[in-house]
């Protein structure tokens, strides 16, 4: 009986010490494994921190490189204005001494001759004759100040300058994130049909009610130093102002010479277009133009909306006005500080709106319409007429500084109002 019950003990032993040669055999299986994935975590962590290190010394040597680069310019303007204020200020100081000089000259032949007694005659003659000598001396050579105002440009340069690097910054950064450049820079926001059966447009005056699924691009406006008129005055590629002493801009072909007038590089040939614009200061008027046109016109047919050439939404300080092809439309609207201007081409329609937190009022929209309802409106007529071949040709920005010291900026886009256009 005893016997009997052995031999289930040893079967009962032997099955533990199988398990448990199985357990150690996993446990040794799992260990083997783990120092495999230990050693390739371990390359995983030199290779991130080796590639971060590589990736950081290029970085920092880039930015070395590009802060030489922004020194180096900075010499070269701090130079420029130096040598700039040496020329000019030698002419201007030596011009000044002859001048005192003379001045006491004259001064004192006039006392000597004062001072002769009235019965001295021929004393009185040589003093009189000294005089006229020193009154028929030449005269000082005219300053001629080839480079005038030269260096004062470095300001309008290096703010271009700066402007570059800070769009660049912001687009890289953005891009880095994972947000693409800027979101803005002439990217499509979202697409869609843009017939205008389906857009929602209210009532002059009223909210713009926006509908999803539209084709909108957003654009960066850039000024051209090339065609502003000598009297303005750029503030890099972003602000224009109104000033009294004309500057001596290069010659230009595409430069404005009768009308205070500047384009934006931009060429607009297709698609859909979207800038604001900021009023700080005077009348401004805000359109766009044929590439084309001659900047020579005449003052009265070169203004903005004065031609068949071009249109413009014009701010004259008591009210907004629409202009086109010499033909006008008062607008009956509160002051906006901020102008959006939208463009689309498929639809041969220029919209002007009133920006303000968040919200877009439409101003006016220049487009030919088949209505004819109530009275005719000799602007609206004008429109249906001409405005359609405004668009055979290839457009651009254009802005228009009617009264002295009339500012304006180049915004960027709120954010908000973009937010309107992504979901219109």
């Amino acid at each position: 009986h005893r016997a009997h019950d052995v031999v289930p003990l040893e079967q009962e032993r032997e099955h533990k010490q199988a398990q448990q040669a199985k357990f150690l055999s996993d446990v040794e299986n799992e260990l083997e494994e783990l120092a495999v994935t230990i050693a390739q975590a371990k390359k995983m962590v030199e290779l991130i921190k080796g590639a971060a290190t590589k990736e950081r010394e290029r970085v920092e040597k880039l930015f070395a490189e590009a802060s030489e680069v922004l020194a180096t310019f900075q010499k070269e303007v701090m130079g420029f204005i130096q040598d700039g204020e040496r020329s000019m200020l030698g002419e201007a100081e030596a011009d000044l001494r002859w001048k005192e000089e003379r001045r006491a000259k004259l001064a004192q032949c006039k006392q000597n001759l004062e001072n002769v007694p009235s019965t001295d005659t021929i004393y009185f003659l040589q003093e009189f004759q000294a005089l006229k000598v020193a009154m028929e001396e030449n005269l000082s050579p005219p300053l001629s100040f080839q480079n005038e105002l030269n260096f004062t440009k470095c300001t309008q340069a290096v703010g271009a300058v700066k402007d570059v690097l800070s769009t660049i910054c912001k687009n890289q950064w953005n891009h880095l994130q994972g947000k693409g450049i800027d979101g803005l820079s002439c990217q499509e926001t979202e697409e869609g049909d843009s017939s205008s059966q389906d857009r929602q447009f209210s009532s002059r005056g009223r909210l713009w009610a926006p509908k999803p699924a539209r084709v909108r691009v957003a654009v960066i406006i850039d000024l051209d130093s090339d065609t502003a008129d000598k009297f303005i005055q750029l503030f890099g590629t972003k602000g224009a102002k109104r000033v009294l002493c004309p500057i001596p801009y290069p010659e230009s072909p595409t430069r404005f010479i009768n009308c205070e007038q500047v384009l934006g590089l931009n060429l607009m040939n297709r698609g859909n277009y979207y800038w604001e614009v900021e009023l700080i200061d005077g009348w401004v008027s805000i359109g766009v133009i044929a590439e084309d046109f001659d900047p020579r016109e005449p003052y009265n047919h070169s203004r903005l909306g004065r031609n068949d050439r071009s249109c413009c939404l014009q701010w004259n300080g008591q009210n907004y006005v629409a202009w086109f092809g010499g033909f006008e439309c008062p607008i009956q609207q509160p002051f906006f500080h901020t102008i959006g201007v939208f463009l689309e081409y498929s639809e041969k329609a220029l919209t002007f709106y009133g920006v303000k937190d968040s919200k877009m009022t439409c101003l006016q929209q220049l487009k030919v319409s088949t209505s004819a309802k109530g009275k005719p409106d000799p602007f609206q007529n004008r429109i249906n007429r001409q405005f359609a071949s405004l668009f055979s040709c290839k457009l651009k920005p254009a802005f228009f500084l009617e009264s002295v010291d009339a500012h304006l900026q180049i915004g960027p886009l709120k954010k908000d109002c973009v937010s309107v256009l992504k979901r219109r």
